[in-house]
This record gives C-alpha cells, structure tokens and sequence, in this order.
C-alpha cells in the first residue's frame, strides 16, 4: 500500500523503547485511544500494553452524576430534574453533557432568566442534537400540514406498538440546516439489547411517516428520507448480522473489516455467493414491507385521532410529552393498540 514508512518506523521505535525498559525501575508505561481497532497487535502482546481498561459512555446513573458535577455552578430553578436530562441524552459523552450545561446556562441569560430552568436545558439538548431553531424559515401551509401529519404518525405508532419509546417531545419548527421536524422519545431504562420485536417496532415507528403523509395529502415527499435511510439499515443488519431473517436462517453474512487508512469507515467484504446477495435483498425488503404494512394498519385503524393529533400539532406547533398524554386521554376510546 505505500505511504506509510514513518508510521512503521515509530511503531518500530516504541516497541524497542518499551522492551528494553528495566523491570525493577518501577516504570510504568501508559497510553490511550479511542481507535483500538486500528492498533499494531504487536503493541498488545504481553509484556507491553497487555492490560486494558476500557473507558465506556457514561450510563444513565453516570450522566445524572457528570450532569451534577457540571451545574454546581450554576444557580438551578426549582422545576430542574438532572435524571430526564440524563435520560434525554443516551449515548452522550461527557463533553457533550458539559456542552449542555452551558448551553443552558447562555439561554437562561438571554432570556433573564434570575435561575436555568428546565425549559432551559430542553432547550440546550434540541439545541445539541438538531440545532438551533430557525423561526425565520417559514413553511407554507401545505408543507406544515403535511409534516404534521408526518410526526403524527411517528407518535401514534410509537404509542401503540408494544416497545415503544414514551414520546417526550414534538416539534414542528424547522431546526439546524435540514431539519423541519423532530419527534423525541423519552429512555425508559438503559438498554444494551434489542430483541426482533422491538427492532420489527422500530421499523413500523420509522416508516409510518411516509403512511401518514400518503393518508393526509394523497402522495409522499422527501421529508422521509432520513427514516427510510435508517429502516433500510436496521433491517439490513437484522438480516446479515443478527440472522432474524426466516428465509436465510441464523447465519452472519459478511465480514466487517476496518480500512487501512485512519479516519476511515468500516468497509463490508462480502464472503457469500451472488445468489445469497439476491436473498439477502429480498430478505430486507420483506422487512421493511412487513413494517410499512404494520404501520399503515395502525393509522387506518384509528385515522381520526391522526386527524385530531396533526391539527393540534399545526395550531402549538410544539408538544410536550404531558401535552400529547392529554390529547390522547381525551381521545382514549379511539385508540386502538397493535
């Protein structure tokens, strides 16, 4: 491959320094990275680096305390609760949550606020994760219309399939350079599994917005793009890495290697045959059909309280998740879970 003289003399170098260290000297040779896949085996043999300590993200119990250590300096309004902002913030490291805490703190100052609230650090994580607001990017009707009716869907299905998420948060403001709209839901519990039902309710929750919108407006737009892009993975993954395809049995198909070049993405290799490629393909699409199907009998089964949901949704714009409960109670009845 080339190019790459220096980085070998180095790792030569260092590998010479550390064997010739004297063991009775009481060193101790330290080093970190969060690229360890990339790392020579030779460093990790015994003798030199053969003791690892990985440092994880931080967990739901670890936010709230990093979230704690961040705001002893600031003053906390009364109505502020550091554990929903932890369990807003799955797969946050600490930077990220020390970039919350001030965030919160510079809107508390702009809008003269004597304490930071928790609409202040609401505020912060939409700020972090979508962007800022961008009220100035004004939609027509039509288009407000129809992303209503775009979360919507997301919040119904998410309410009825059995593992869905609470929603914490709907908005309808265009947010960051893309982003029109944003549905967020609430981390129950820390989870490090998903099982085949959930990632199944994880694609009807992705794809009923495209559903919704056919519904309401009698054709689709780009505005599902991103949901589509992350179906199309699930269940992909579901079918060559988790083997929960009927059809192709539990096998894993591929073999996922790291690129050569630092920086890079992991590249796929393929080690099945054209045939099994053909499977594999039709495999996803059964899946994600599956979920579109699921989807669009969800809605059908309980189209007016979409109705009702995505014309509140256009008149406040944004909803909290007591807001949404509300709505819902309201029209209790008309709910029909999946």
């Amino acid at each position: 491959m080339g190019g790459h003289d220096e980085r070998e003399q180095t790792l030569n170098q260092v590998l010479t320094e550390m064997d010739g260290f004297d063991t009775s000297t009481g060193v101790v040779v330290m080093a970190a990275t969060n690229r360890p896949e990339v790392l020579d085996k030779a460093l990790m043999r015994a003798g030199r680096f053969d003791r690892q300590i990985v440092v994880d993200k931080p967990d739901l119990l670890a936010r709230e305390q990093i979230l704690k250590l961040h705001a002893k300096q600031l003053t906390l309004a009364s109505d502020v609760d550091l554990a929903v902002v932890a369990q807003r913030t799955p797969g946050f490291v600490g930077a990220d949550l020390a970039n919350i805490t001030n965030e919160a703190a510079i809107l508390a100052v702009r809008h003269n606020h004597d304490a930071v609230t928790m609409a202040d650090f609401e505020a912060a994580i939409d700020r972090v994760i979508a962007g800022p607001e961008k009220k100035h990017r004004v939609m027509n009707a039509e288009e407000k219309r129809r992303v209503s009716f775009h979360e919507s869907g997301h919040i119904l299905v998410a309410c009825s399939v059995p593992t869905g998420q609470p929603v914490h948060k709907v908005s309808i403001i265009p947010h960051g350079v893309a982003a029109l709209c944003y549905t967020l839901q609430l981390l129950v519990a820390e989870k490090f599994l998903s099982t085949e039902n959930e990632l199944k309710d994880q694609l009807a929750i992705l794809l009923v917005g495209r559903v919704a919108e056919e519904f309401a407006c009698g054709d689709v737009s780009s505005g599902a793009s991103n949901d589509l892009e992350r179906a199309s993975e699930i269940a992909r993954n579901m079918v060559t890495w988790l083997g929960m395809s009927d059809a192709l049995g539990p096998l894993s198909y591929g073999k996922r290697q790291q690129s050569l070049y630092l920086g890079s993405d992991y590249v796929d290799e393929r080690n099945y045959s054209e045939a099994t490629a053909q499977k594999i393909d039709a495999a996803v699409k059964v899946l994600v059909e599956e979920g579109h199907r699921r989807a669009r009998t969800i809605l059908e089964r309980q189209r007016s309280v979409l109705d009702i949901l995505a014309a509140r949704l256009q008149e406040k714009e944004v909803m909290s998740g007591e807001d949404l409960q509300t709505l819902l109670q309201e029209h209790q009845q008309l709910l029909v879970t999946d």
